[in-house]
């Protein structure tokens, strides 16, 4: 679906009389004013808008806002927009359209997106709709999904064009276009196999529109083709990519022979997972997408073990800490008890403040937040930080408690854990207010989000946790 660019500007009035400039590209919030306005209204906004915006504007929509958009779209709007479409908005806008729907966007789909959007749905239906399909498709269909989702096999697209080394250029183009299927639109070139059927050559497509069609196609094949087995790693097919920059390489079974083919477009897609998978998982966030739109609970879940770890190592510094620096003869806590706890906040502080900051820097840097959407970000992350900090403010008033020789050590245990509790709520809101007061004032947030922002976190975070511990406990008493 392609955004029409005109030399002229417009002016839509929508029913609400917002008037929205269409030389800019349209937002999200042009959408909602869109949906206050008639069916034309609604009609002349999506025929402007992209289909990656929609699928990400979809998010925010609600069951009856999604239906309308649906009805307004066309089969191959629908199309284009399951292409950048998230899981979670995919099924959705499954979940809306009818059988006869759903079948005719499997018809516009290459295969392998087919297989991803079949996923979605129960296996019933994806067995109905299957079977409304043509049946050599569904076959292919069939055969893709077989293979694991991180393979070679769950990359690649089983519609592709090949050629015999004794074809020439002409064969080739009449081959192309007399494909009626998503090959023949989204071909990158030609493969030449031999008897055997393993490719032997690549042809692009610039070279066939260049060529005289009476040329024979070994004589402008690209020899030396590089293959992937079916059962390829995906980050081995992403590296391959990446080192030979190819527009497309075949997939070969353990024969040799050519069944399949994987597009740069989806090794591309599949670096990014990769890369972002990774990343999520330094800072020990999950690497879903999407992580600020994720329920408070689960963002707790995914980011509590690296916590628990941390907890855990600081806790076992203050046990050596205790055998290097015992207390006191008199038996009171003193200041050397309160310090011995201090590696498990410098610890919380640091990860906390860094995983809020890290998820909004990339947020920002995808577009996933806006500036309207600061202050719903800042509640969220606030709350995942409190929840984190009452459970190893939890842990950690637990273990002194029981470990610490002191008279009152449930309240010795108390104080420090409610310091913890703050100390890691106050790091979780400095993970937000940092990058996003960067980003008001027009600095990269990623410039602050690494050392300066740990560095403050630990700063802000001690004299937190000592102020806080040091009252309740009367240390500063005489």
């Amino acid at each position: 679906m392609p955004i029409l660019i005109e030399p002229e500007s417009r002016l839509v009035v929508y029913a609400s009389g917002v008037q929205a400039d269409q030389d800019k590209r349209p937002e999200r919030d042009d959408l909602h004013h869109a949906l206050r306005g008639d069916q034309d209204t609604l009609r002349r906004f999506l025929e402007e808008a992209h289909a990656a915006d929609l699928a990400e504007w979809m998010e925010d929509l609600g069951d009856a806002e999604l239906a309308r958009v649906l009805q307004v779209l066309d089969v191959e709007a629908w199309s284009e927009v399951m292409k950048f479409a998230d899981d979670d908005v995919g099924a959705r806008i499954l979940g809306h359209l009818s059988h006869d729907q759903v079948v005719a966007v499997v018809e516009e789909l290459p295969a392998d997106e087919v297989v991803d959007l079949l996923a979605l749905t129960d296996d019933e239906r994806t067995e109905q709709i299957l079977r409304s399909v043509d049946f050599e498709r569904a076959q292919g269909l069939r055969k893709l999904a077989l293979y694991d989702e991180d393979s070679a096999g769950g990359m690649m697209t089983v519609e592709y064009v090949s050629v015999g080394a004794e074809a020439n250029v002409g064969d080739a183009i009449k081959l192309i276009k007399s494909e009626d299927s998503p090959a023949a639109e989204e071909a990158g070139g030609v493969f030449v196999v031999d008897p055997s059927g393993a490719p032997i050559g690549y042809v692009s497509d610039r070279e066939l529109l260049t060529t005289p069609i009476h040329t024979a196609i070994r004589d402008v094949m690209e020899e030396n083709v590089i293959t992937v087995r079916v059962n390829a790693d995906r980050e081995e097919v992403g590296r391959l990519f990446l080192k030979y920059s190819f527009s497309a390489v075949p997939v070969v079974d353990m024969r040799g022979a050519l069944i399949g083919v994987i597009s740069d477009e989806d090794a591309q897609e599949v670096i990014q997972e990769e890369t972002q998978e990774d990343f999520t998982r330094l800072i020990g966030t999950s690497p879903e997408e999407l992580q600020t739109r994720l329920p408070v609970l689960q963002r707790v879940r995914h980011r509590i073990p690296l916590q628990v770890l941390t907890v855990a190592g600081g806790l076992l510094i203050s046990w050596a800490l205790a055998k290097v620096f015992p207390s006191g003869e008199t038996g009171e806590p003193e200041g050397v008890d309160l310090l011995r706890y201090l590696p498990i906040i410098v610890g919380l502080s640091g990860n906390v403040g860094v995983q809020s900051s890290t998820i909004l820097v990339r947020a920002f840097a995808t577009g996933e937040l806006t500036r309207e959407d600061d202050s719903s970000v800042l509640r969220a992350e606030t709350l995942v930080g409190f929840l984190i900090g009452i459970i190893c403010g939890l842990a950690v008033m637990s273990v002194a408690a029981l470990t610490e020789s002191v008279p009152s050590p449930w309240h010795f245990g108390f104080a420090i854990g409610l310091a913890v509790s703050v100390a890691v709520t106050w790091a979780s809101v400095l993970g937000c207010v940092v990058p996003i007061g960067c980003q008001r004032l027009g600095i990269d947030p990623a410039i602050v989000a690494g050392p300066f922002l740990i560095t403050l976190s630990d700063i802000s975070g001690t004299m937190i946790f000592v102020g806080i511990a040091w009252t309740l406990l009367g240390l500063g008493a005489t």
